[in-house]
C-alpha cells in the first residue's frame, strides 16, 4: 500500500493571495488544500494527513502564530512555512524556535517558495518515521514482563549481571534467562541497540 498523497494546506485570508498560491503549486504538480481563515483550518484538520502548512501571518481573529501554537498543543508534526508581508526578525526567530520549517516575505519568489514545501516535506516524512519507530518501541516494551522490565532499567543503568541479581534478590543465571529474553524481545541485535531502544522510549536506568 502507498503513502498518502503530501498536501499543501494553504491559510491565506487575501483570496487573490491564496488563488495565486493555488494556481502556483497546483502547475507545479502538488497537491493542494486552500483555507481563507486558521479557523477554517482547524475544522478541518486531519491529524494524520502528511503534508505542510503554507501560513499567513496576520490575520484577523486567530493569526498564524496562534495557529502554530494550536498545533503544537494537538501535537502536530506538520510542518510549516510561514508566508508573511508582515514578518519581522523576532517574530521569524520565535516561530523558527516553535518549530517551523521556513519564514519567508512577501513577495515571494516562487522557486524558493518550492523550494521550502520541498524542505517541509522532507522534514514531515522524518518526523513520521520517528513517530513510527517510538510506537513501535513502544510495542515490544508492552511485550516485557514486570521482572524483564527492571531488568532493562539495570541494563540501560551499566549493570552487570551479577550486579543486577544482588539488587533483584535473585541468581545470576535467572538474570541471564530474562537478559536474553528482553533483547529478544526488543529485537535488539547489541547492547548499544538495546540501550538507545530504551532510551527512545524514555527509560534512562535505576538509581542507585
Amino acid at each position: 500500500m502507498s503513502d498518502p498523497k503530501e498536501i499543501v494546506f494553504v491559510v491565506d485570508d487575501d483570496p487573490s493571495v491564496l488563488k495565486g498560491l493555488r494556481r502556483l503549486l497546483a502547475a507545479a504538480g502538488l497537491e493542494v488544500a486552500g483555507f481563507e481563515s486558521p479557523q477554517q483550518f482547524l475544522e478541518r484538520f486531519d491529524p494524520g494527513a502528511p503534508g505542510c502548512l503554507v501560513l499567513d501571518l496576520a490575520m484577523p481573529g486567530l493569526n498564524g502564530m496562534e495557529l502554530q501554537q494550536e498545533l503544537a498543543a494537538r501535537s502536530s508534526t506538520l510542518p510549516i512555512v510561514f508566508l508573511t508581508g508582515h514578518g519581522d526578525v523576532p517574530t521569524s526567530v520565535q516561530a523558527m524556535k516553535r518549530g517551523a520549517a521556513d519564514f519567508l516575505t512577501k513577495p515571494v519568489d516562487d522557486k524558493d517558495l518550492l523550494a521550502a514545501i520541498r524542505n517541509a516535506f522532507e522534514k514531515g516524512r522524518a518526523l513520521r518515521m520517528a513517530q513510527a519507530e517510538t510506537a513501535e518501541i513502544g510495542r515490544r516494551l508492552a511485550t516485557l514482563t514486570p521482572r524483564e522490565r527492571e531488568v532493562l532499567q539495570h541494563i540501560v543503568a551499566g549493570k552487570r549481571n551479577k550486579q543486577v541479581a544482588g539488587e533483584l534478590g535473585t541468581v545470576e543465571k535467572t538474570v541471564k534467562v530474562h537478559r536474553a529474553r528482553v533483547m529478544e524481545k526488543m529485537q535488539a541485535r547489541s547492547l548499544a541497540e538495546l540501550v538507545r531502544l530504551a532510551e527512545r522510549a524514555g527509560i534512562r536506568g535505576t538509581l542507585d
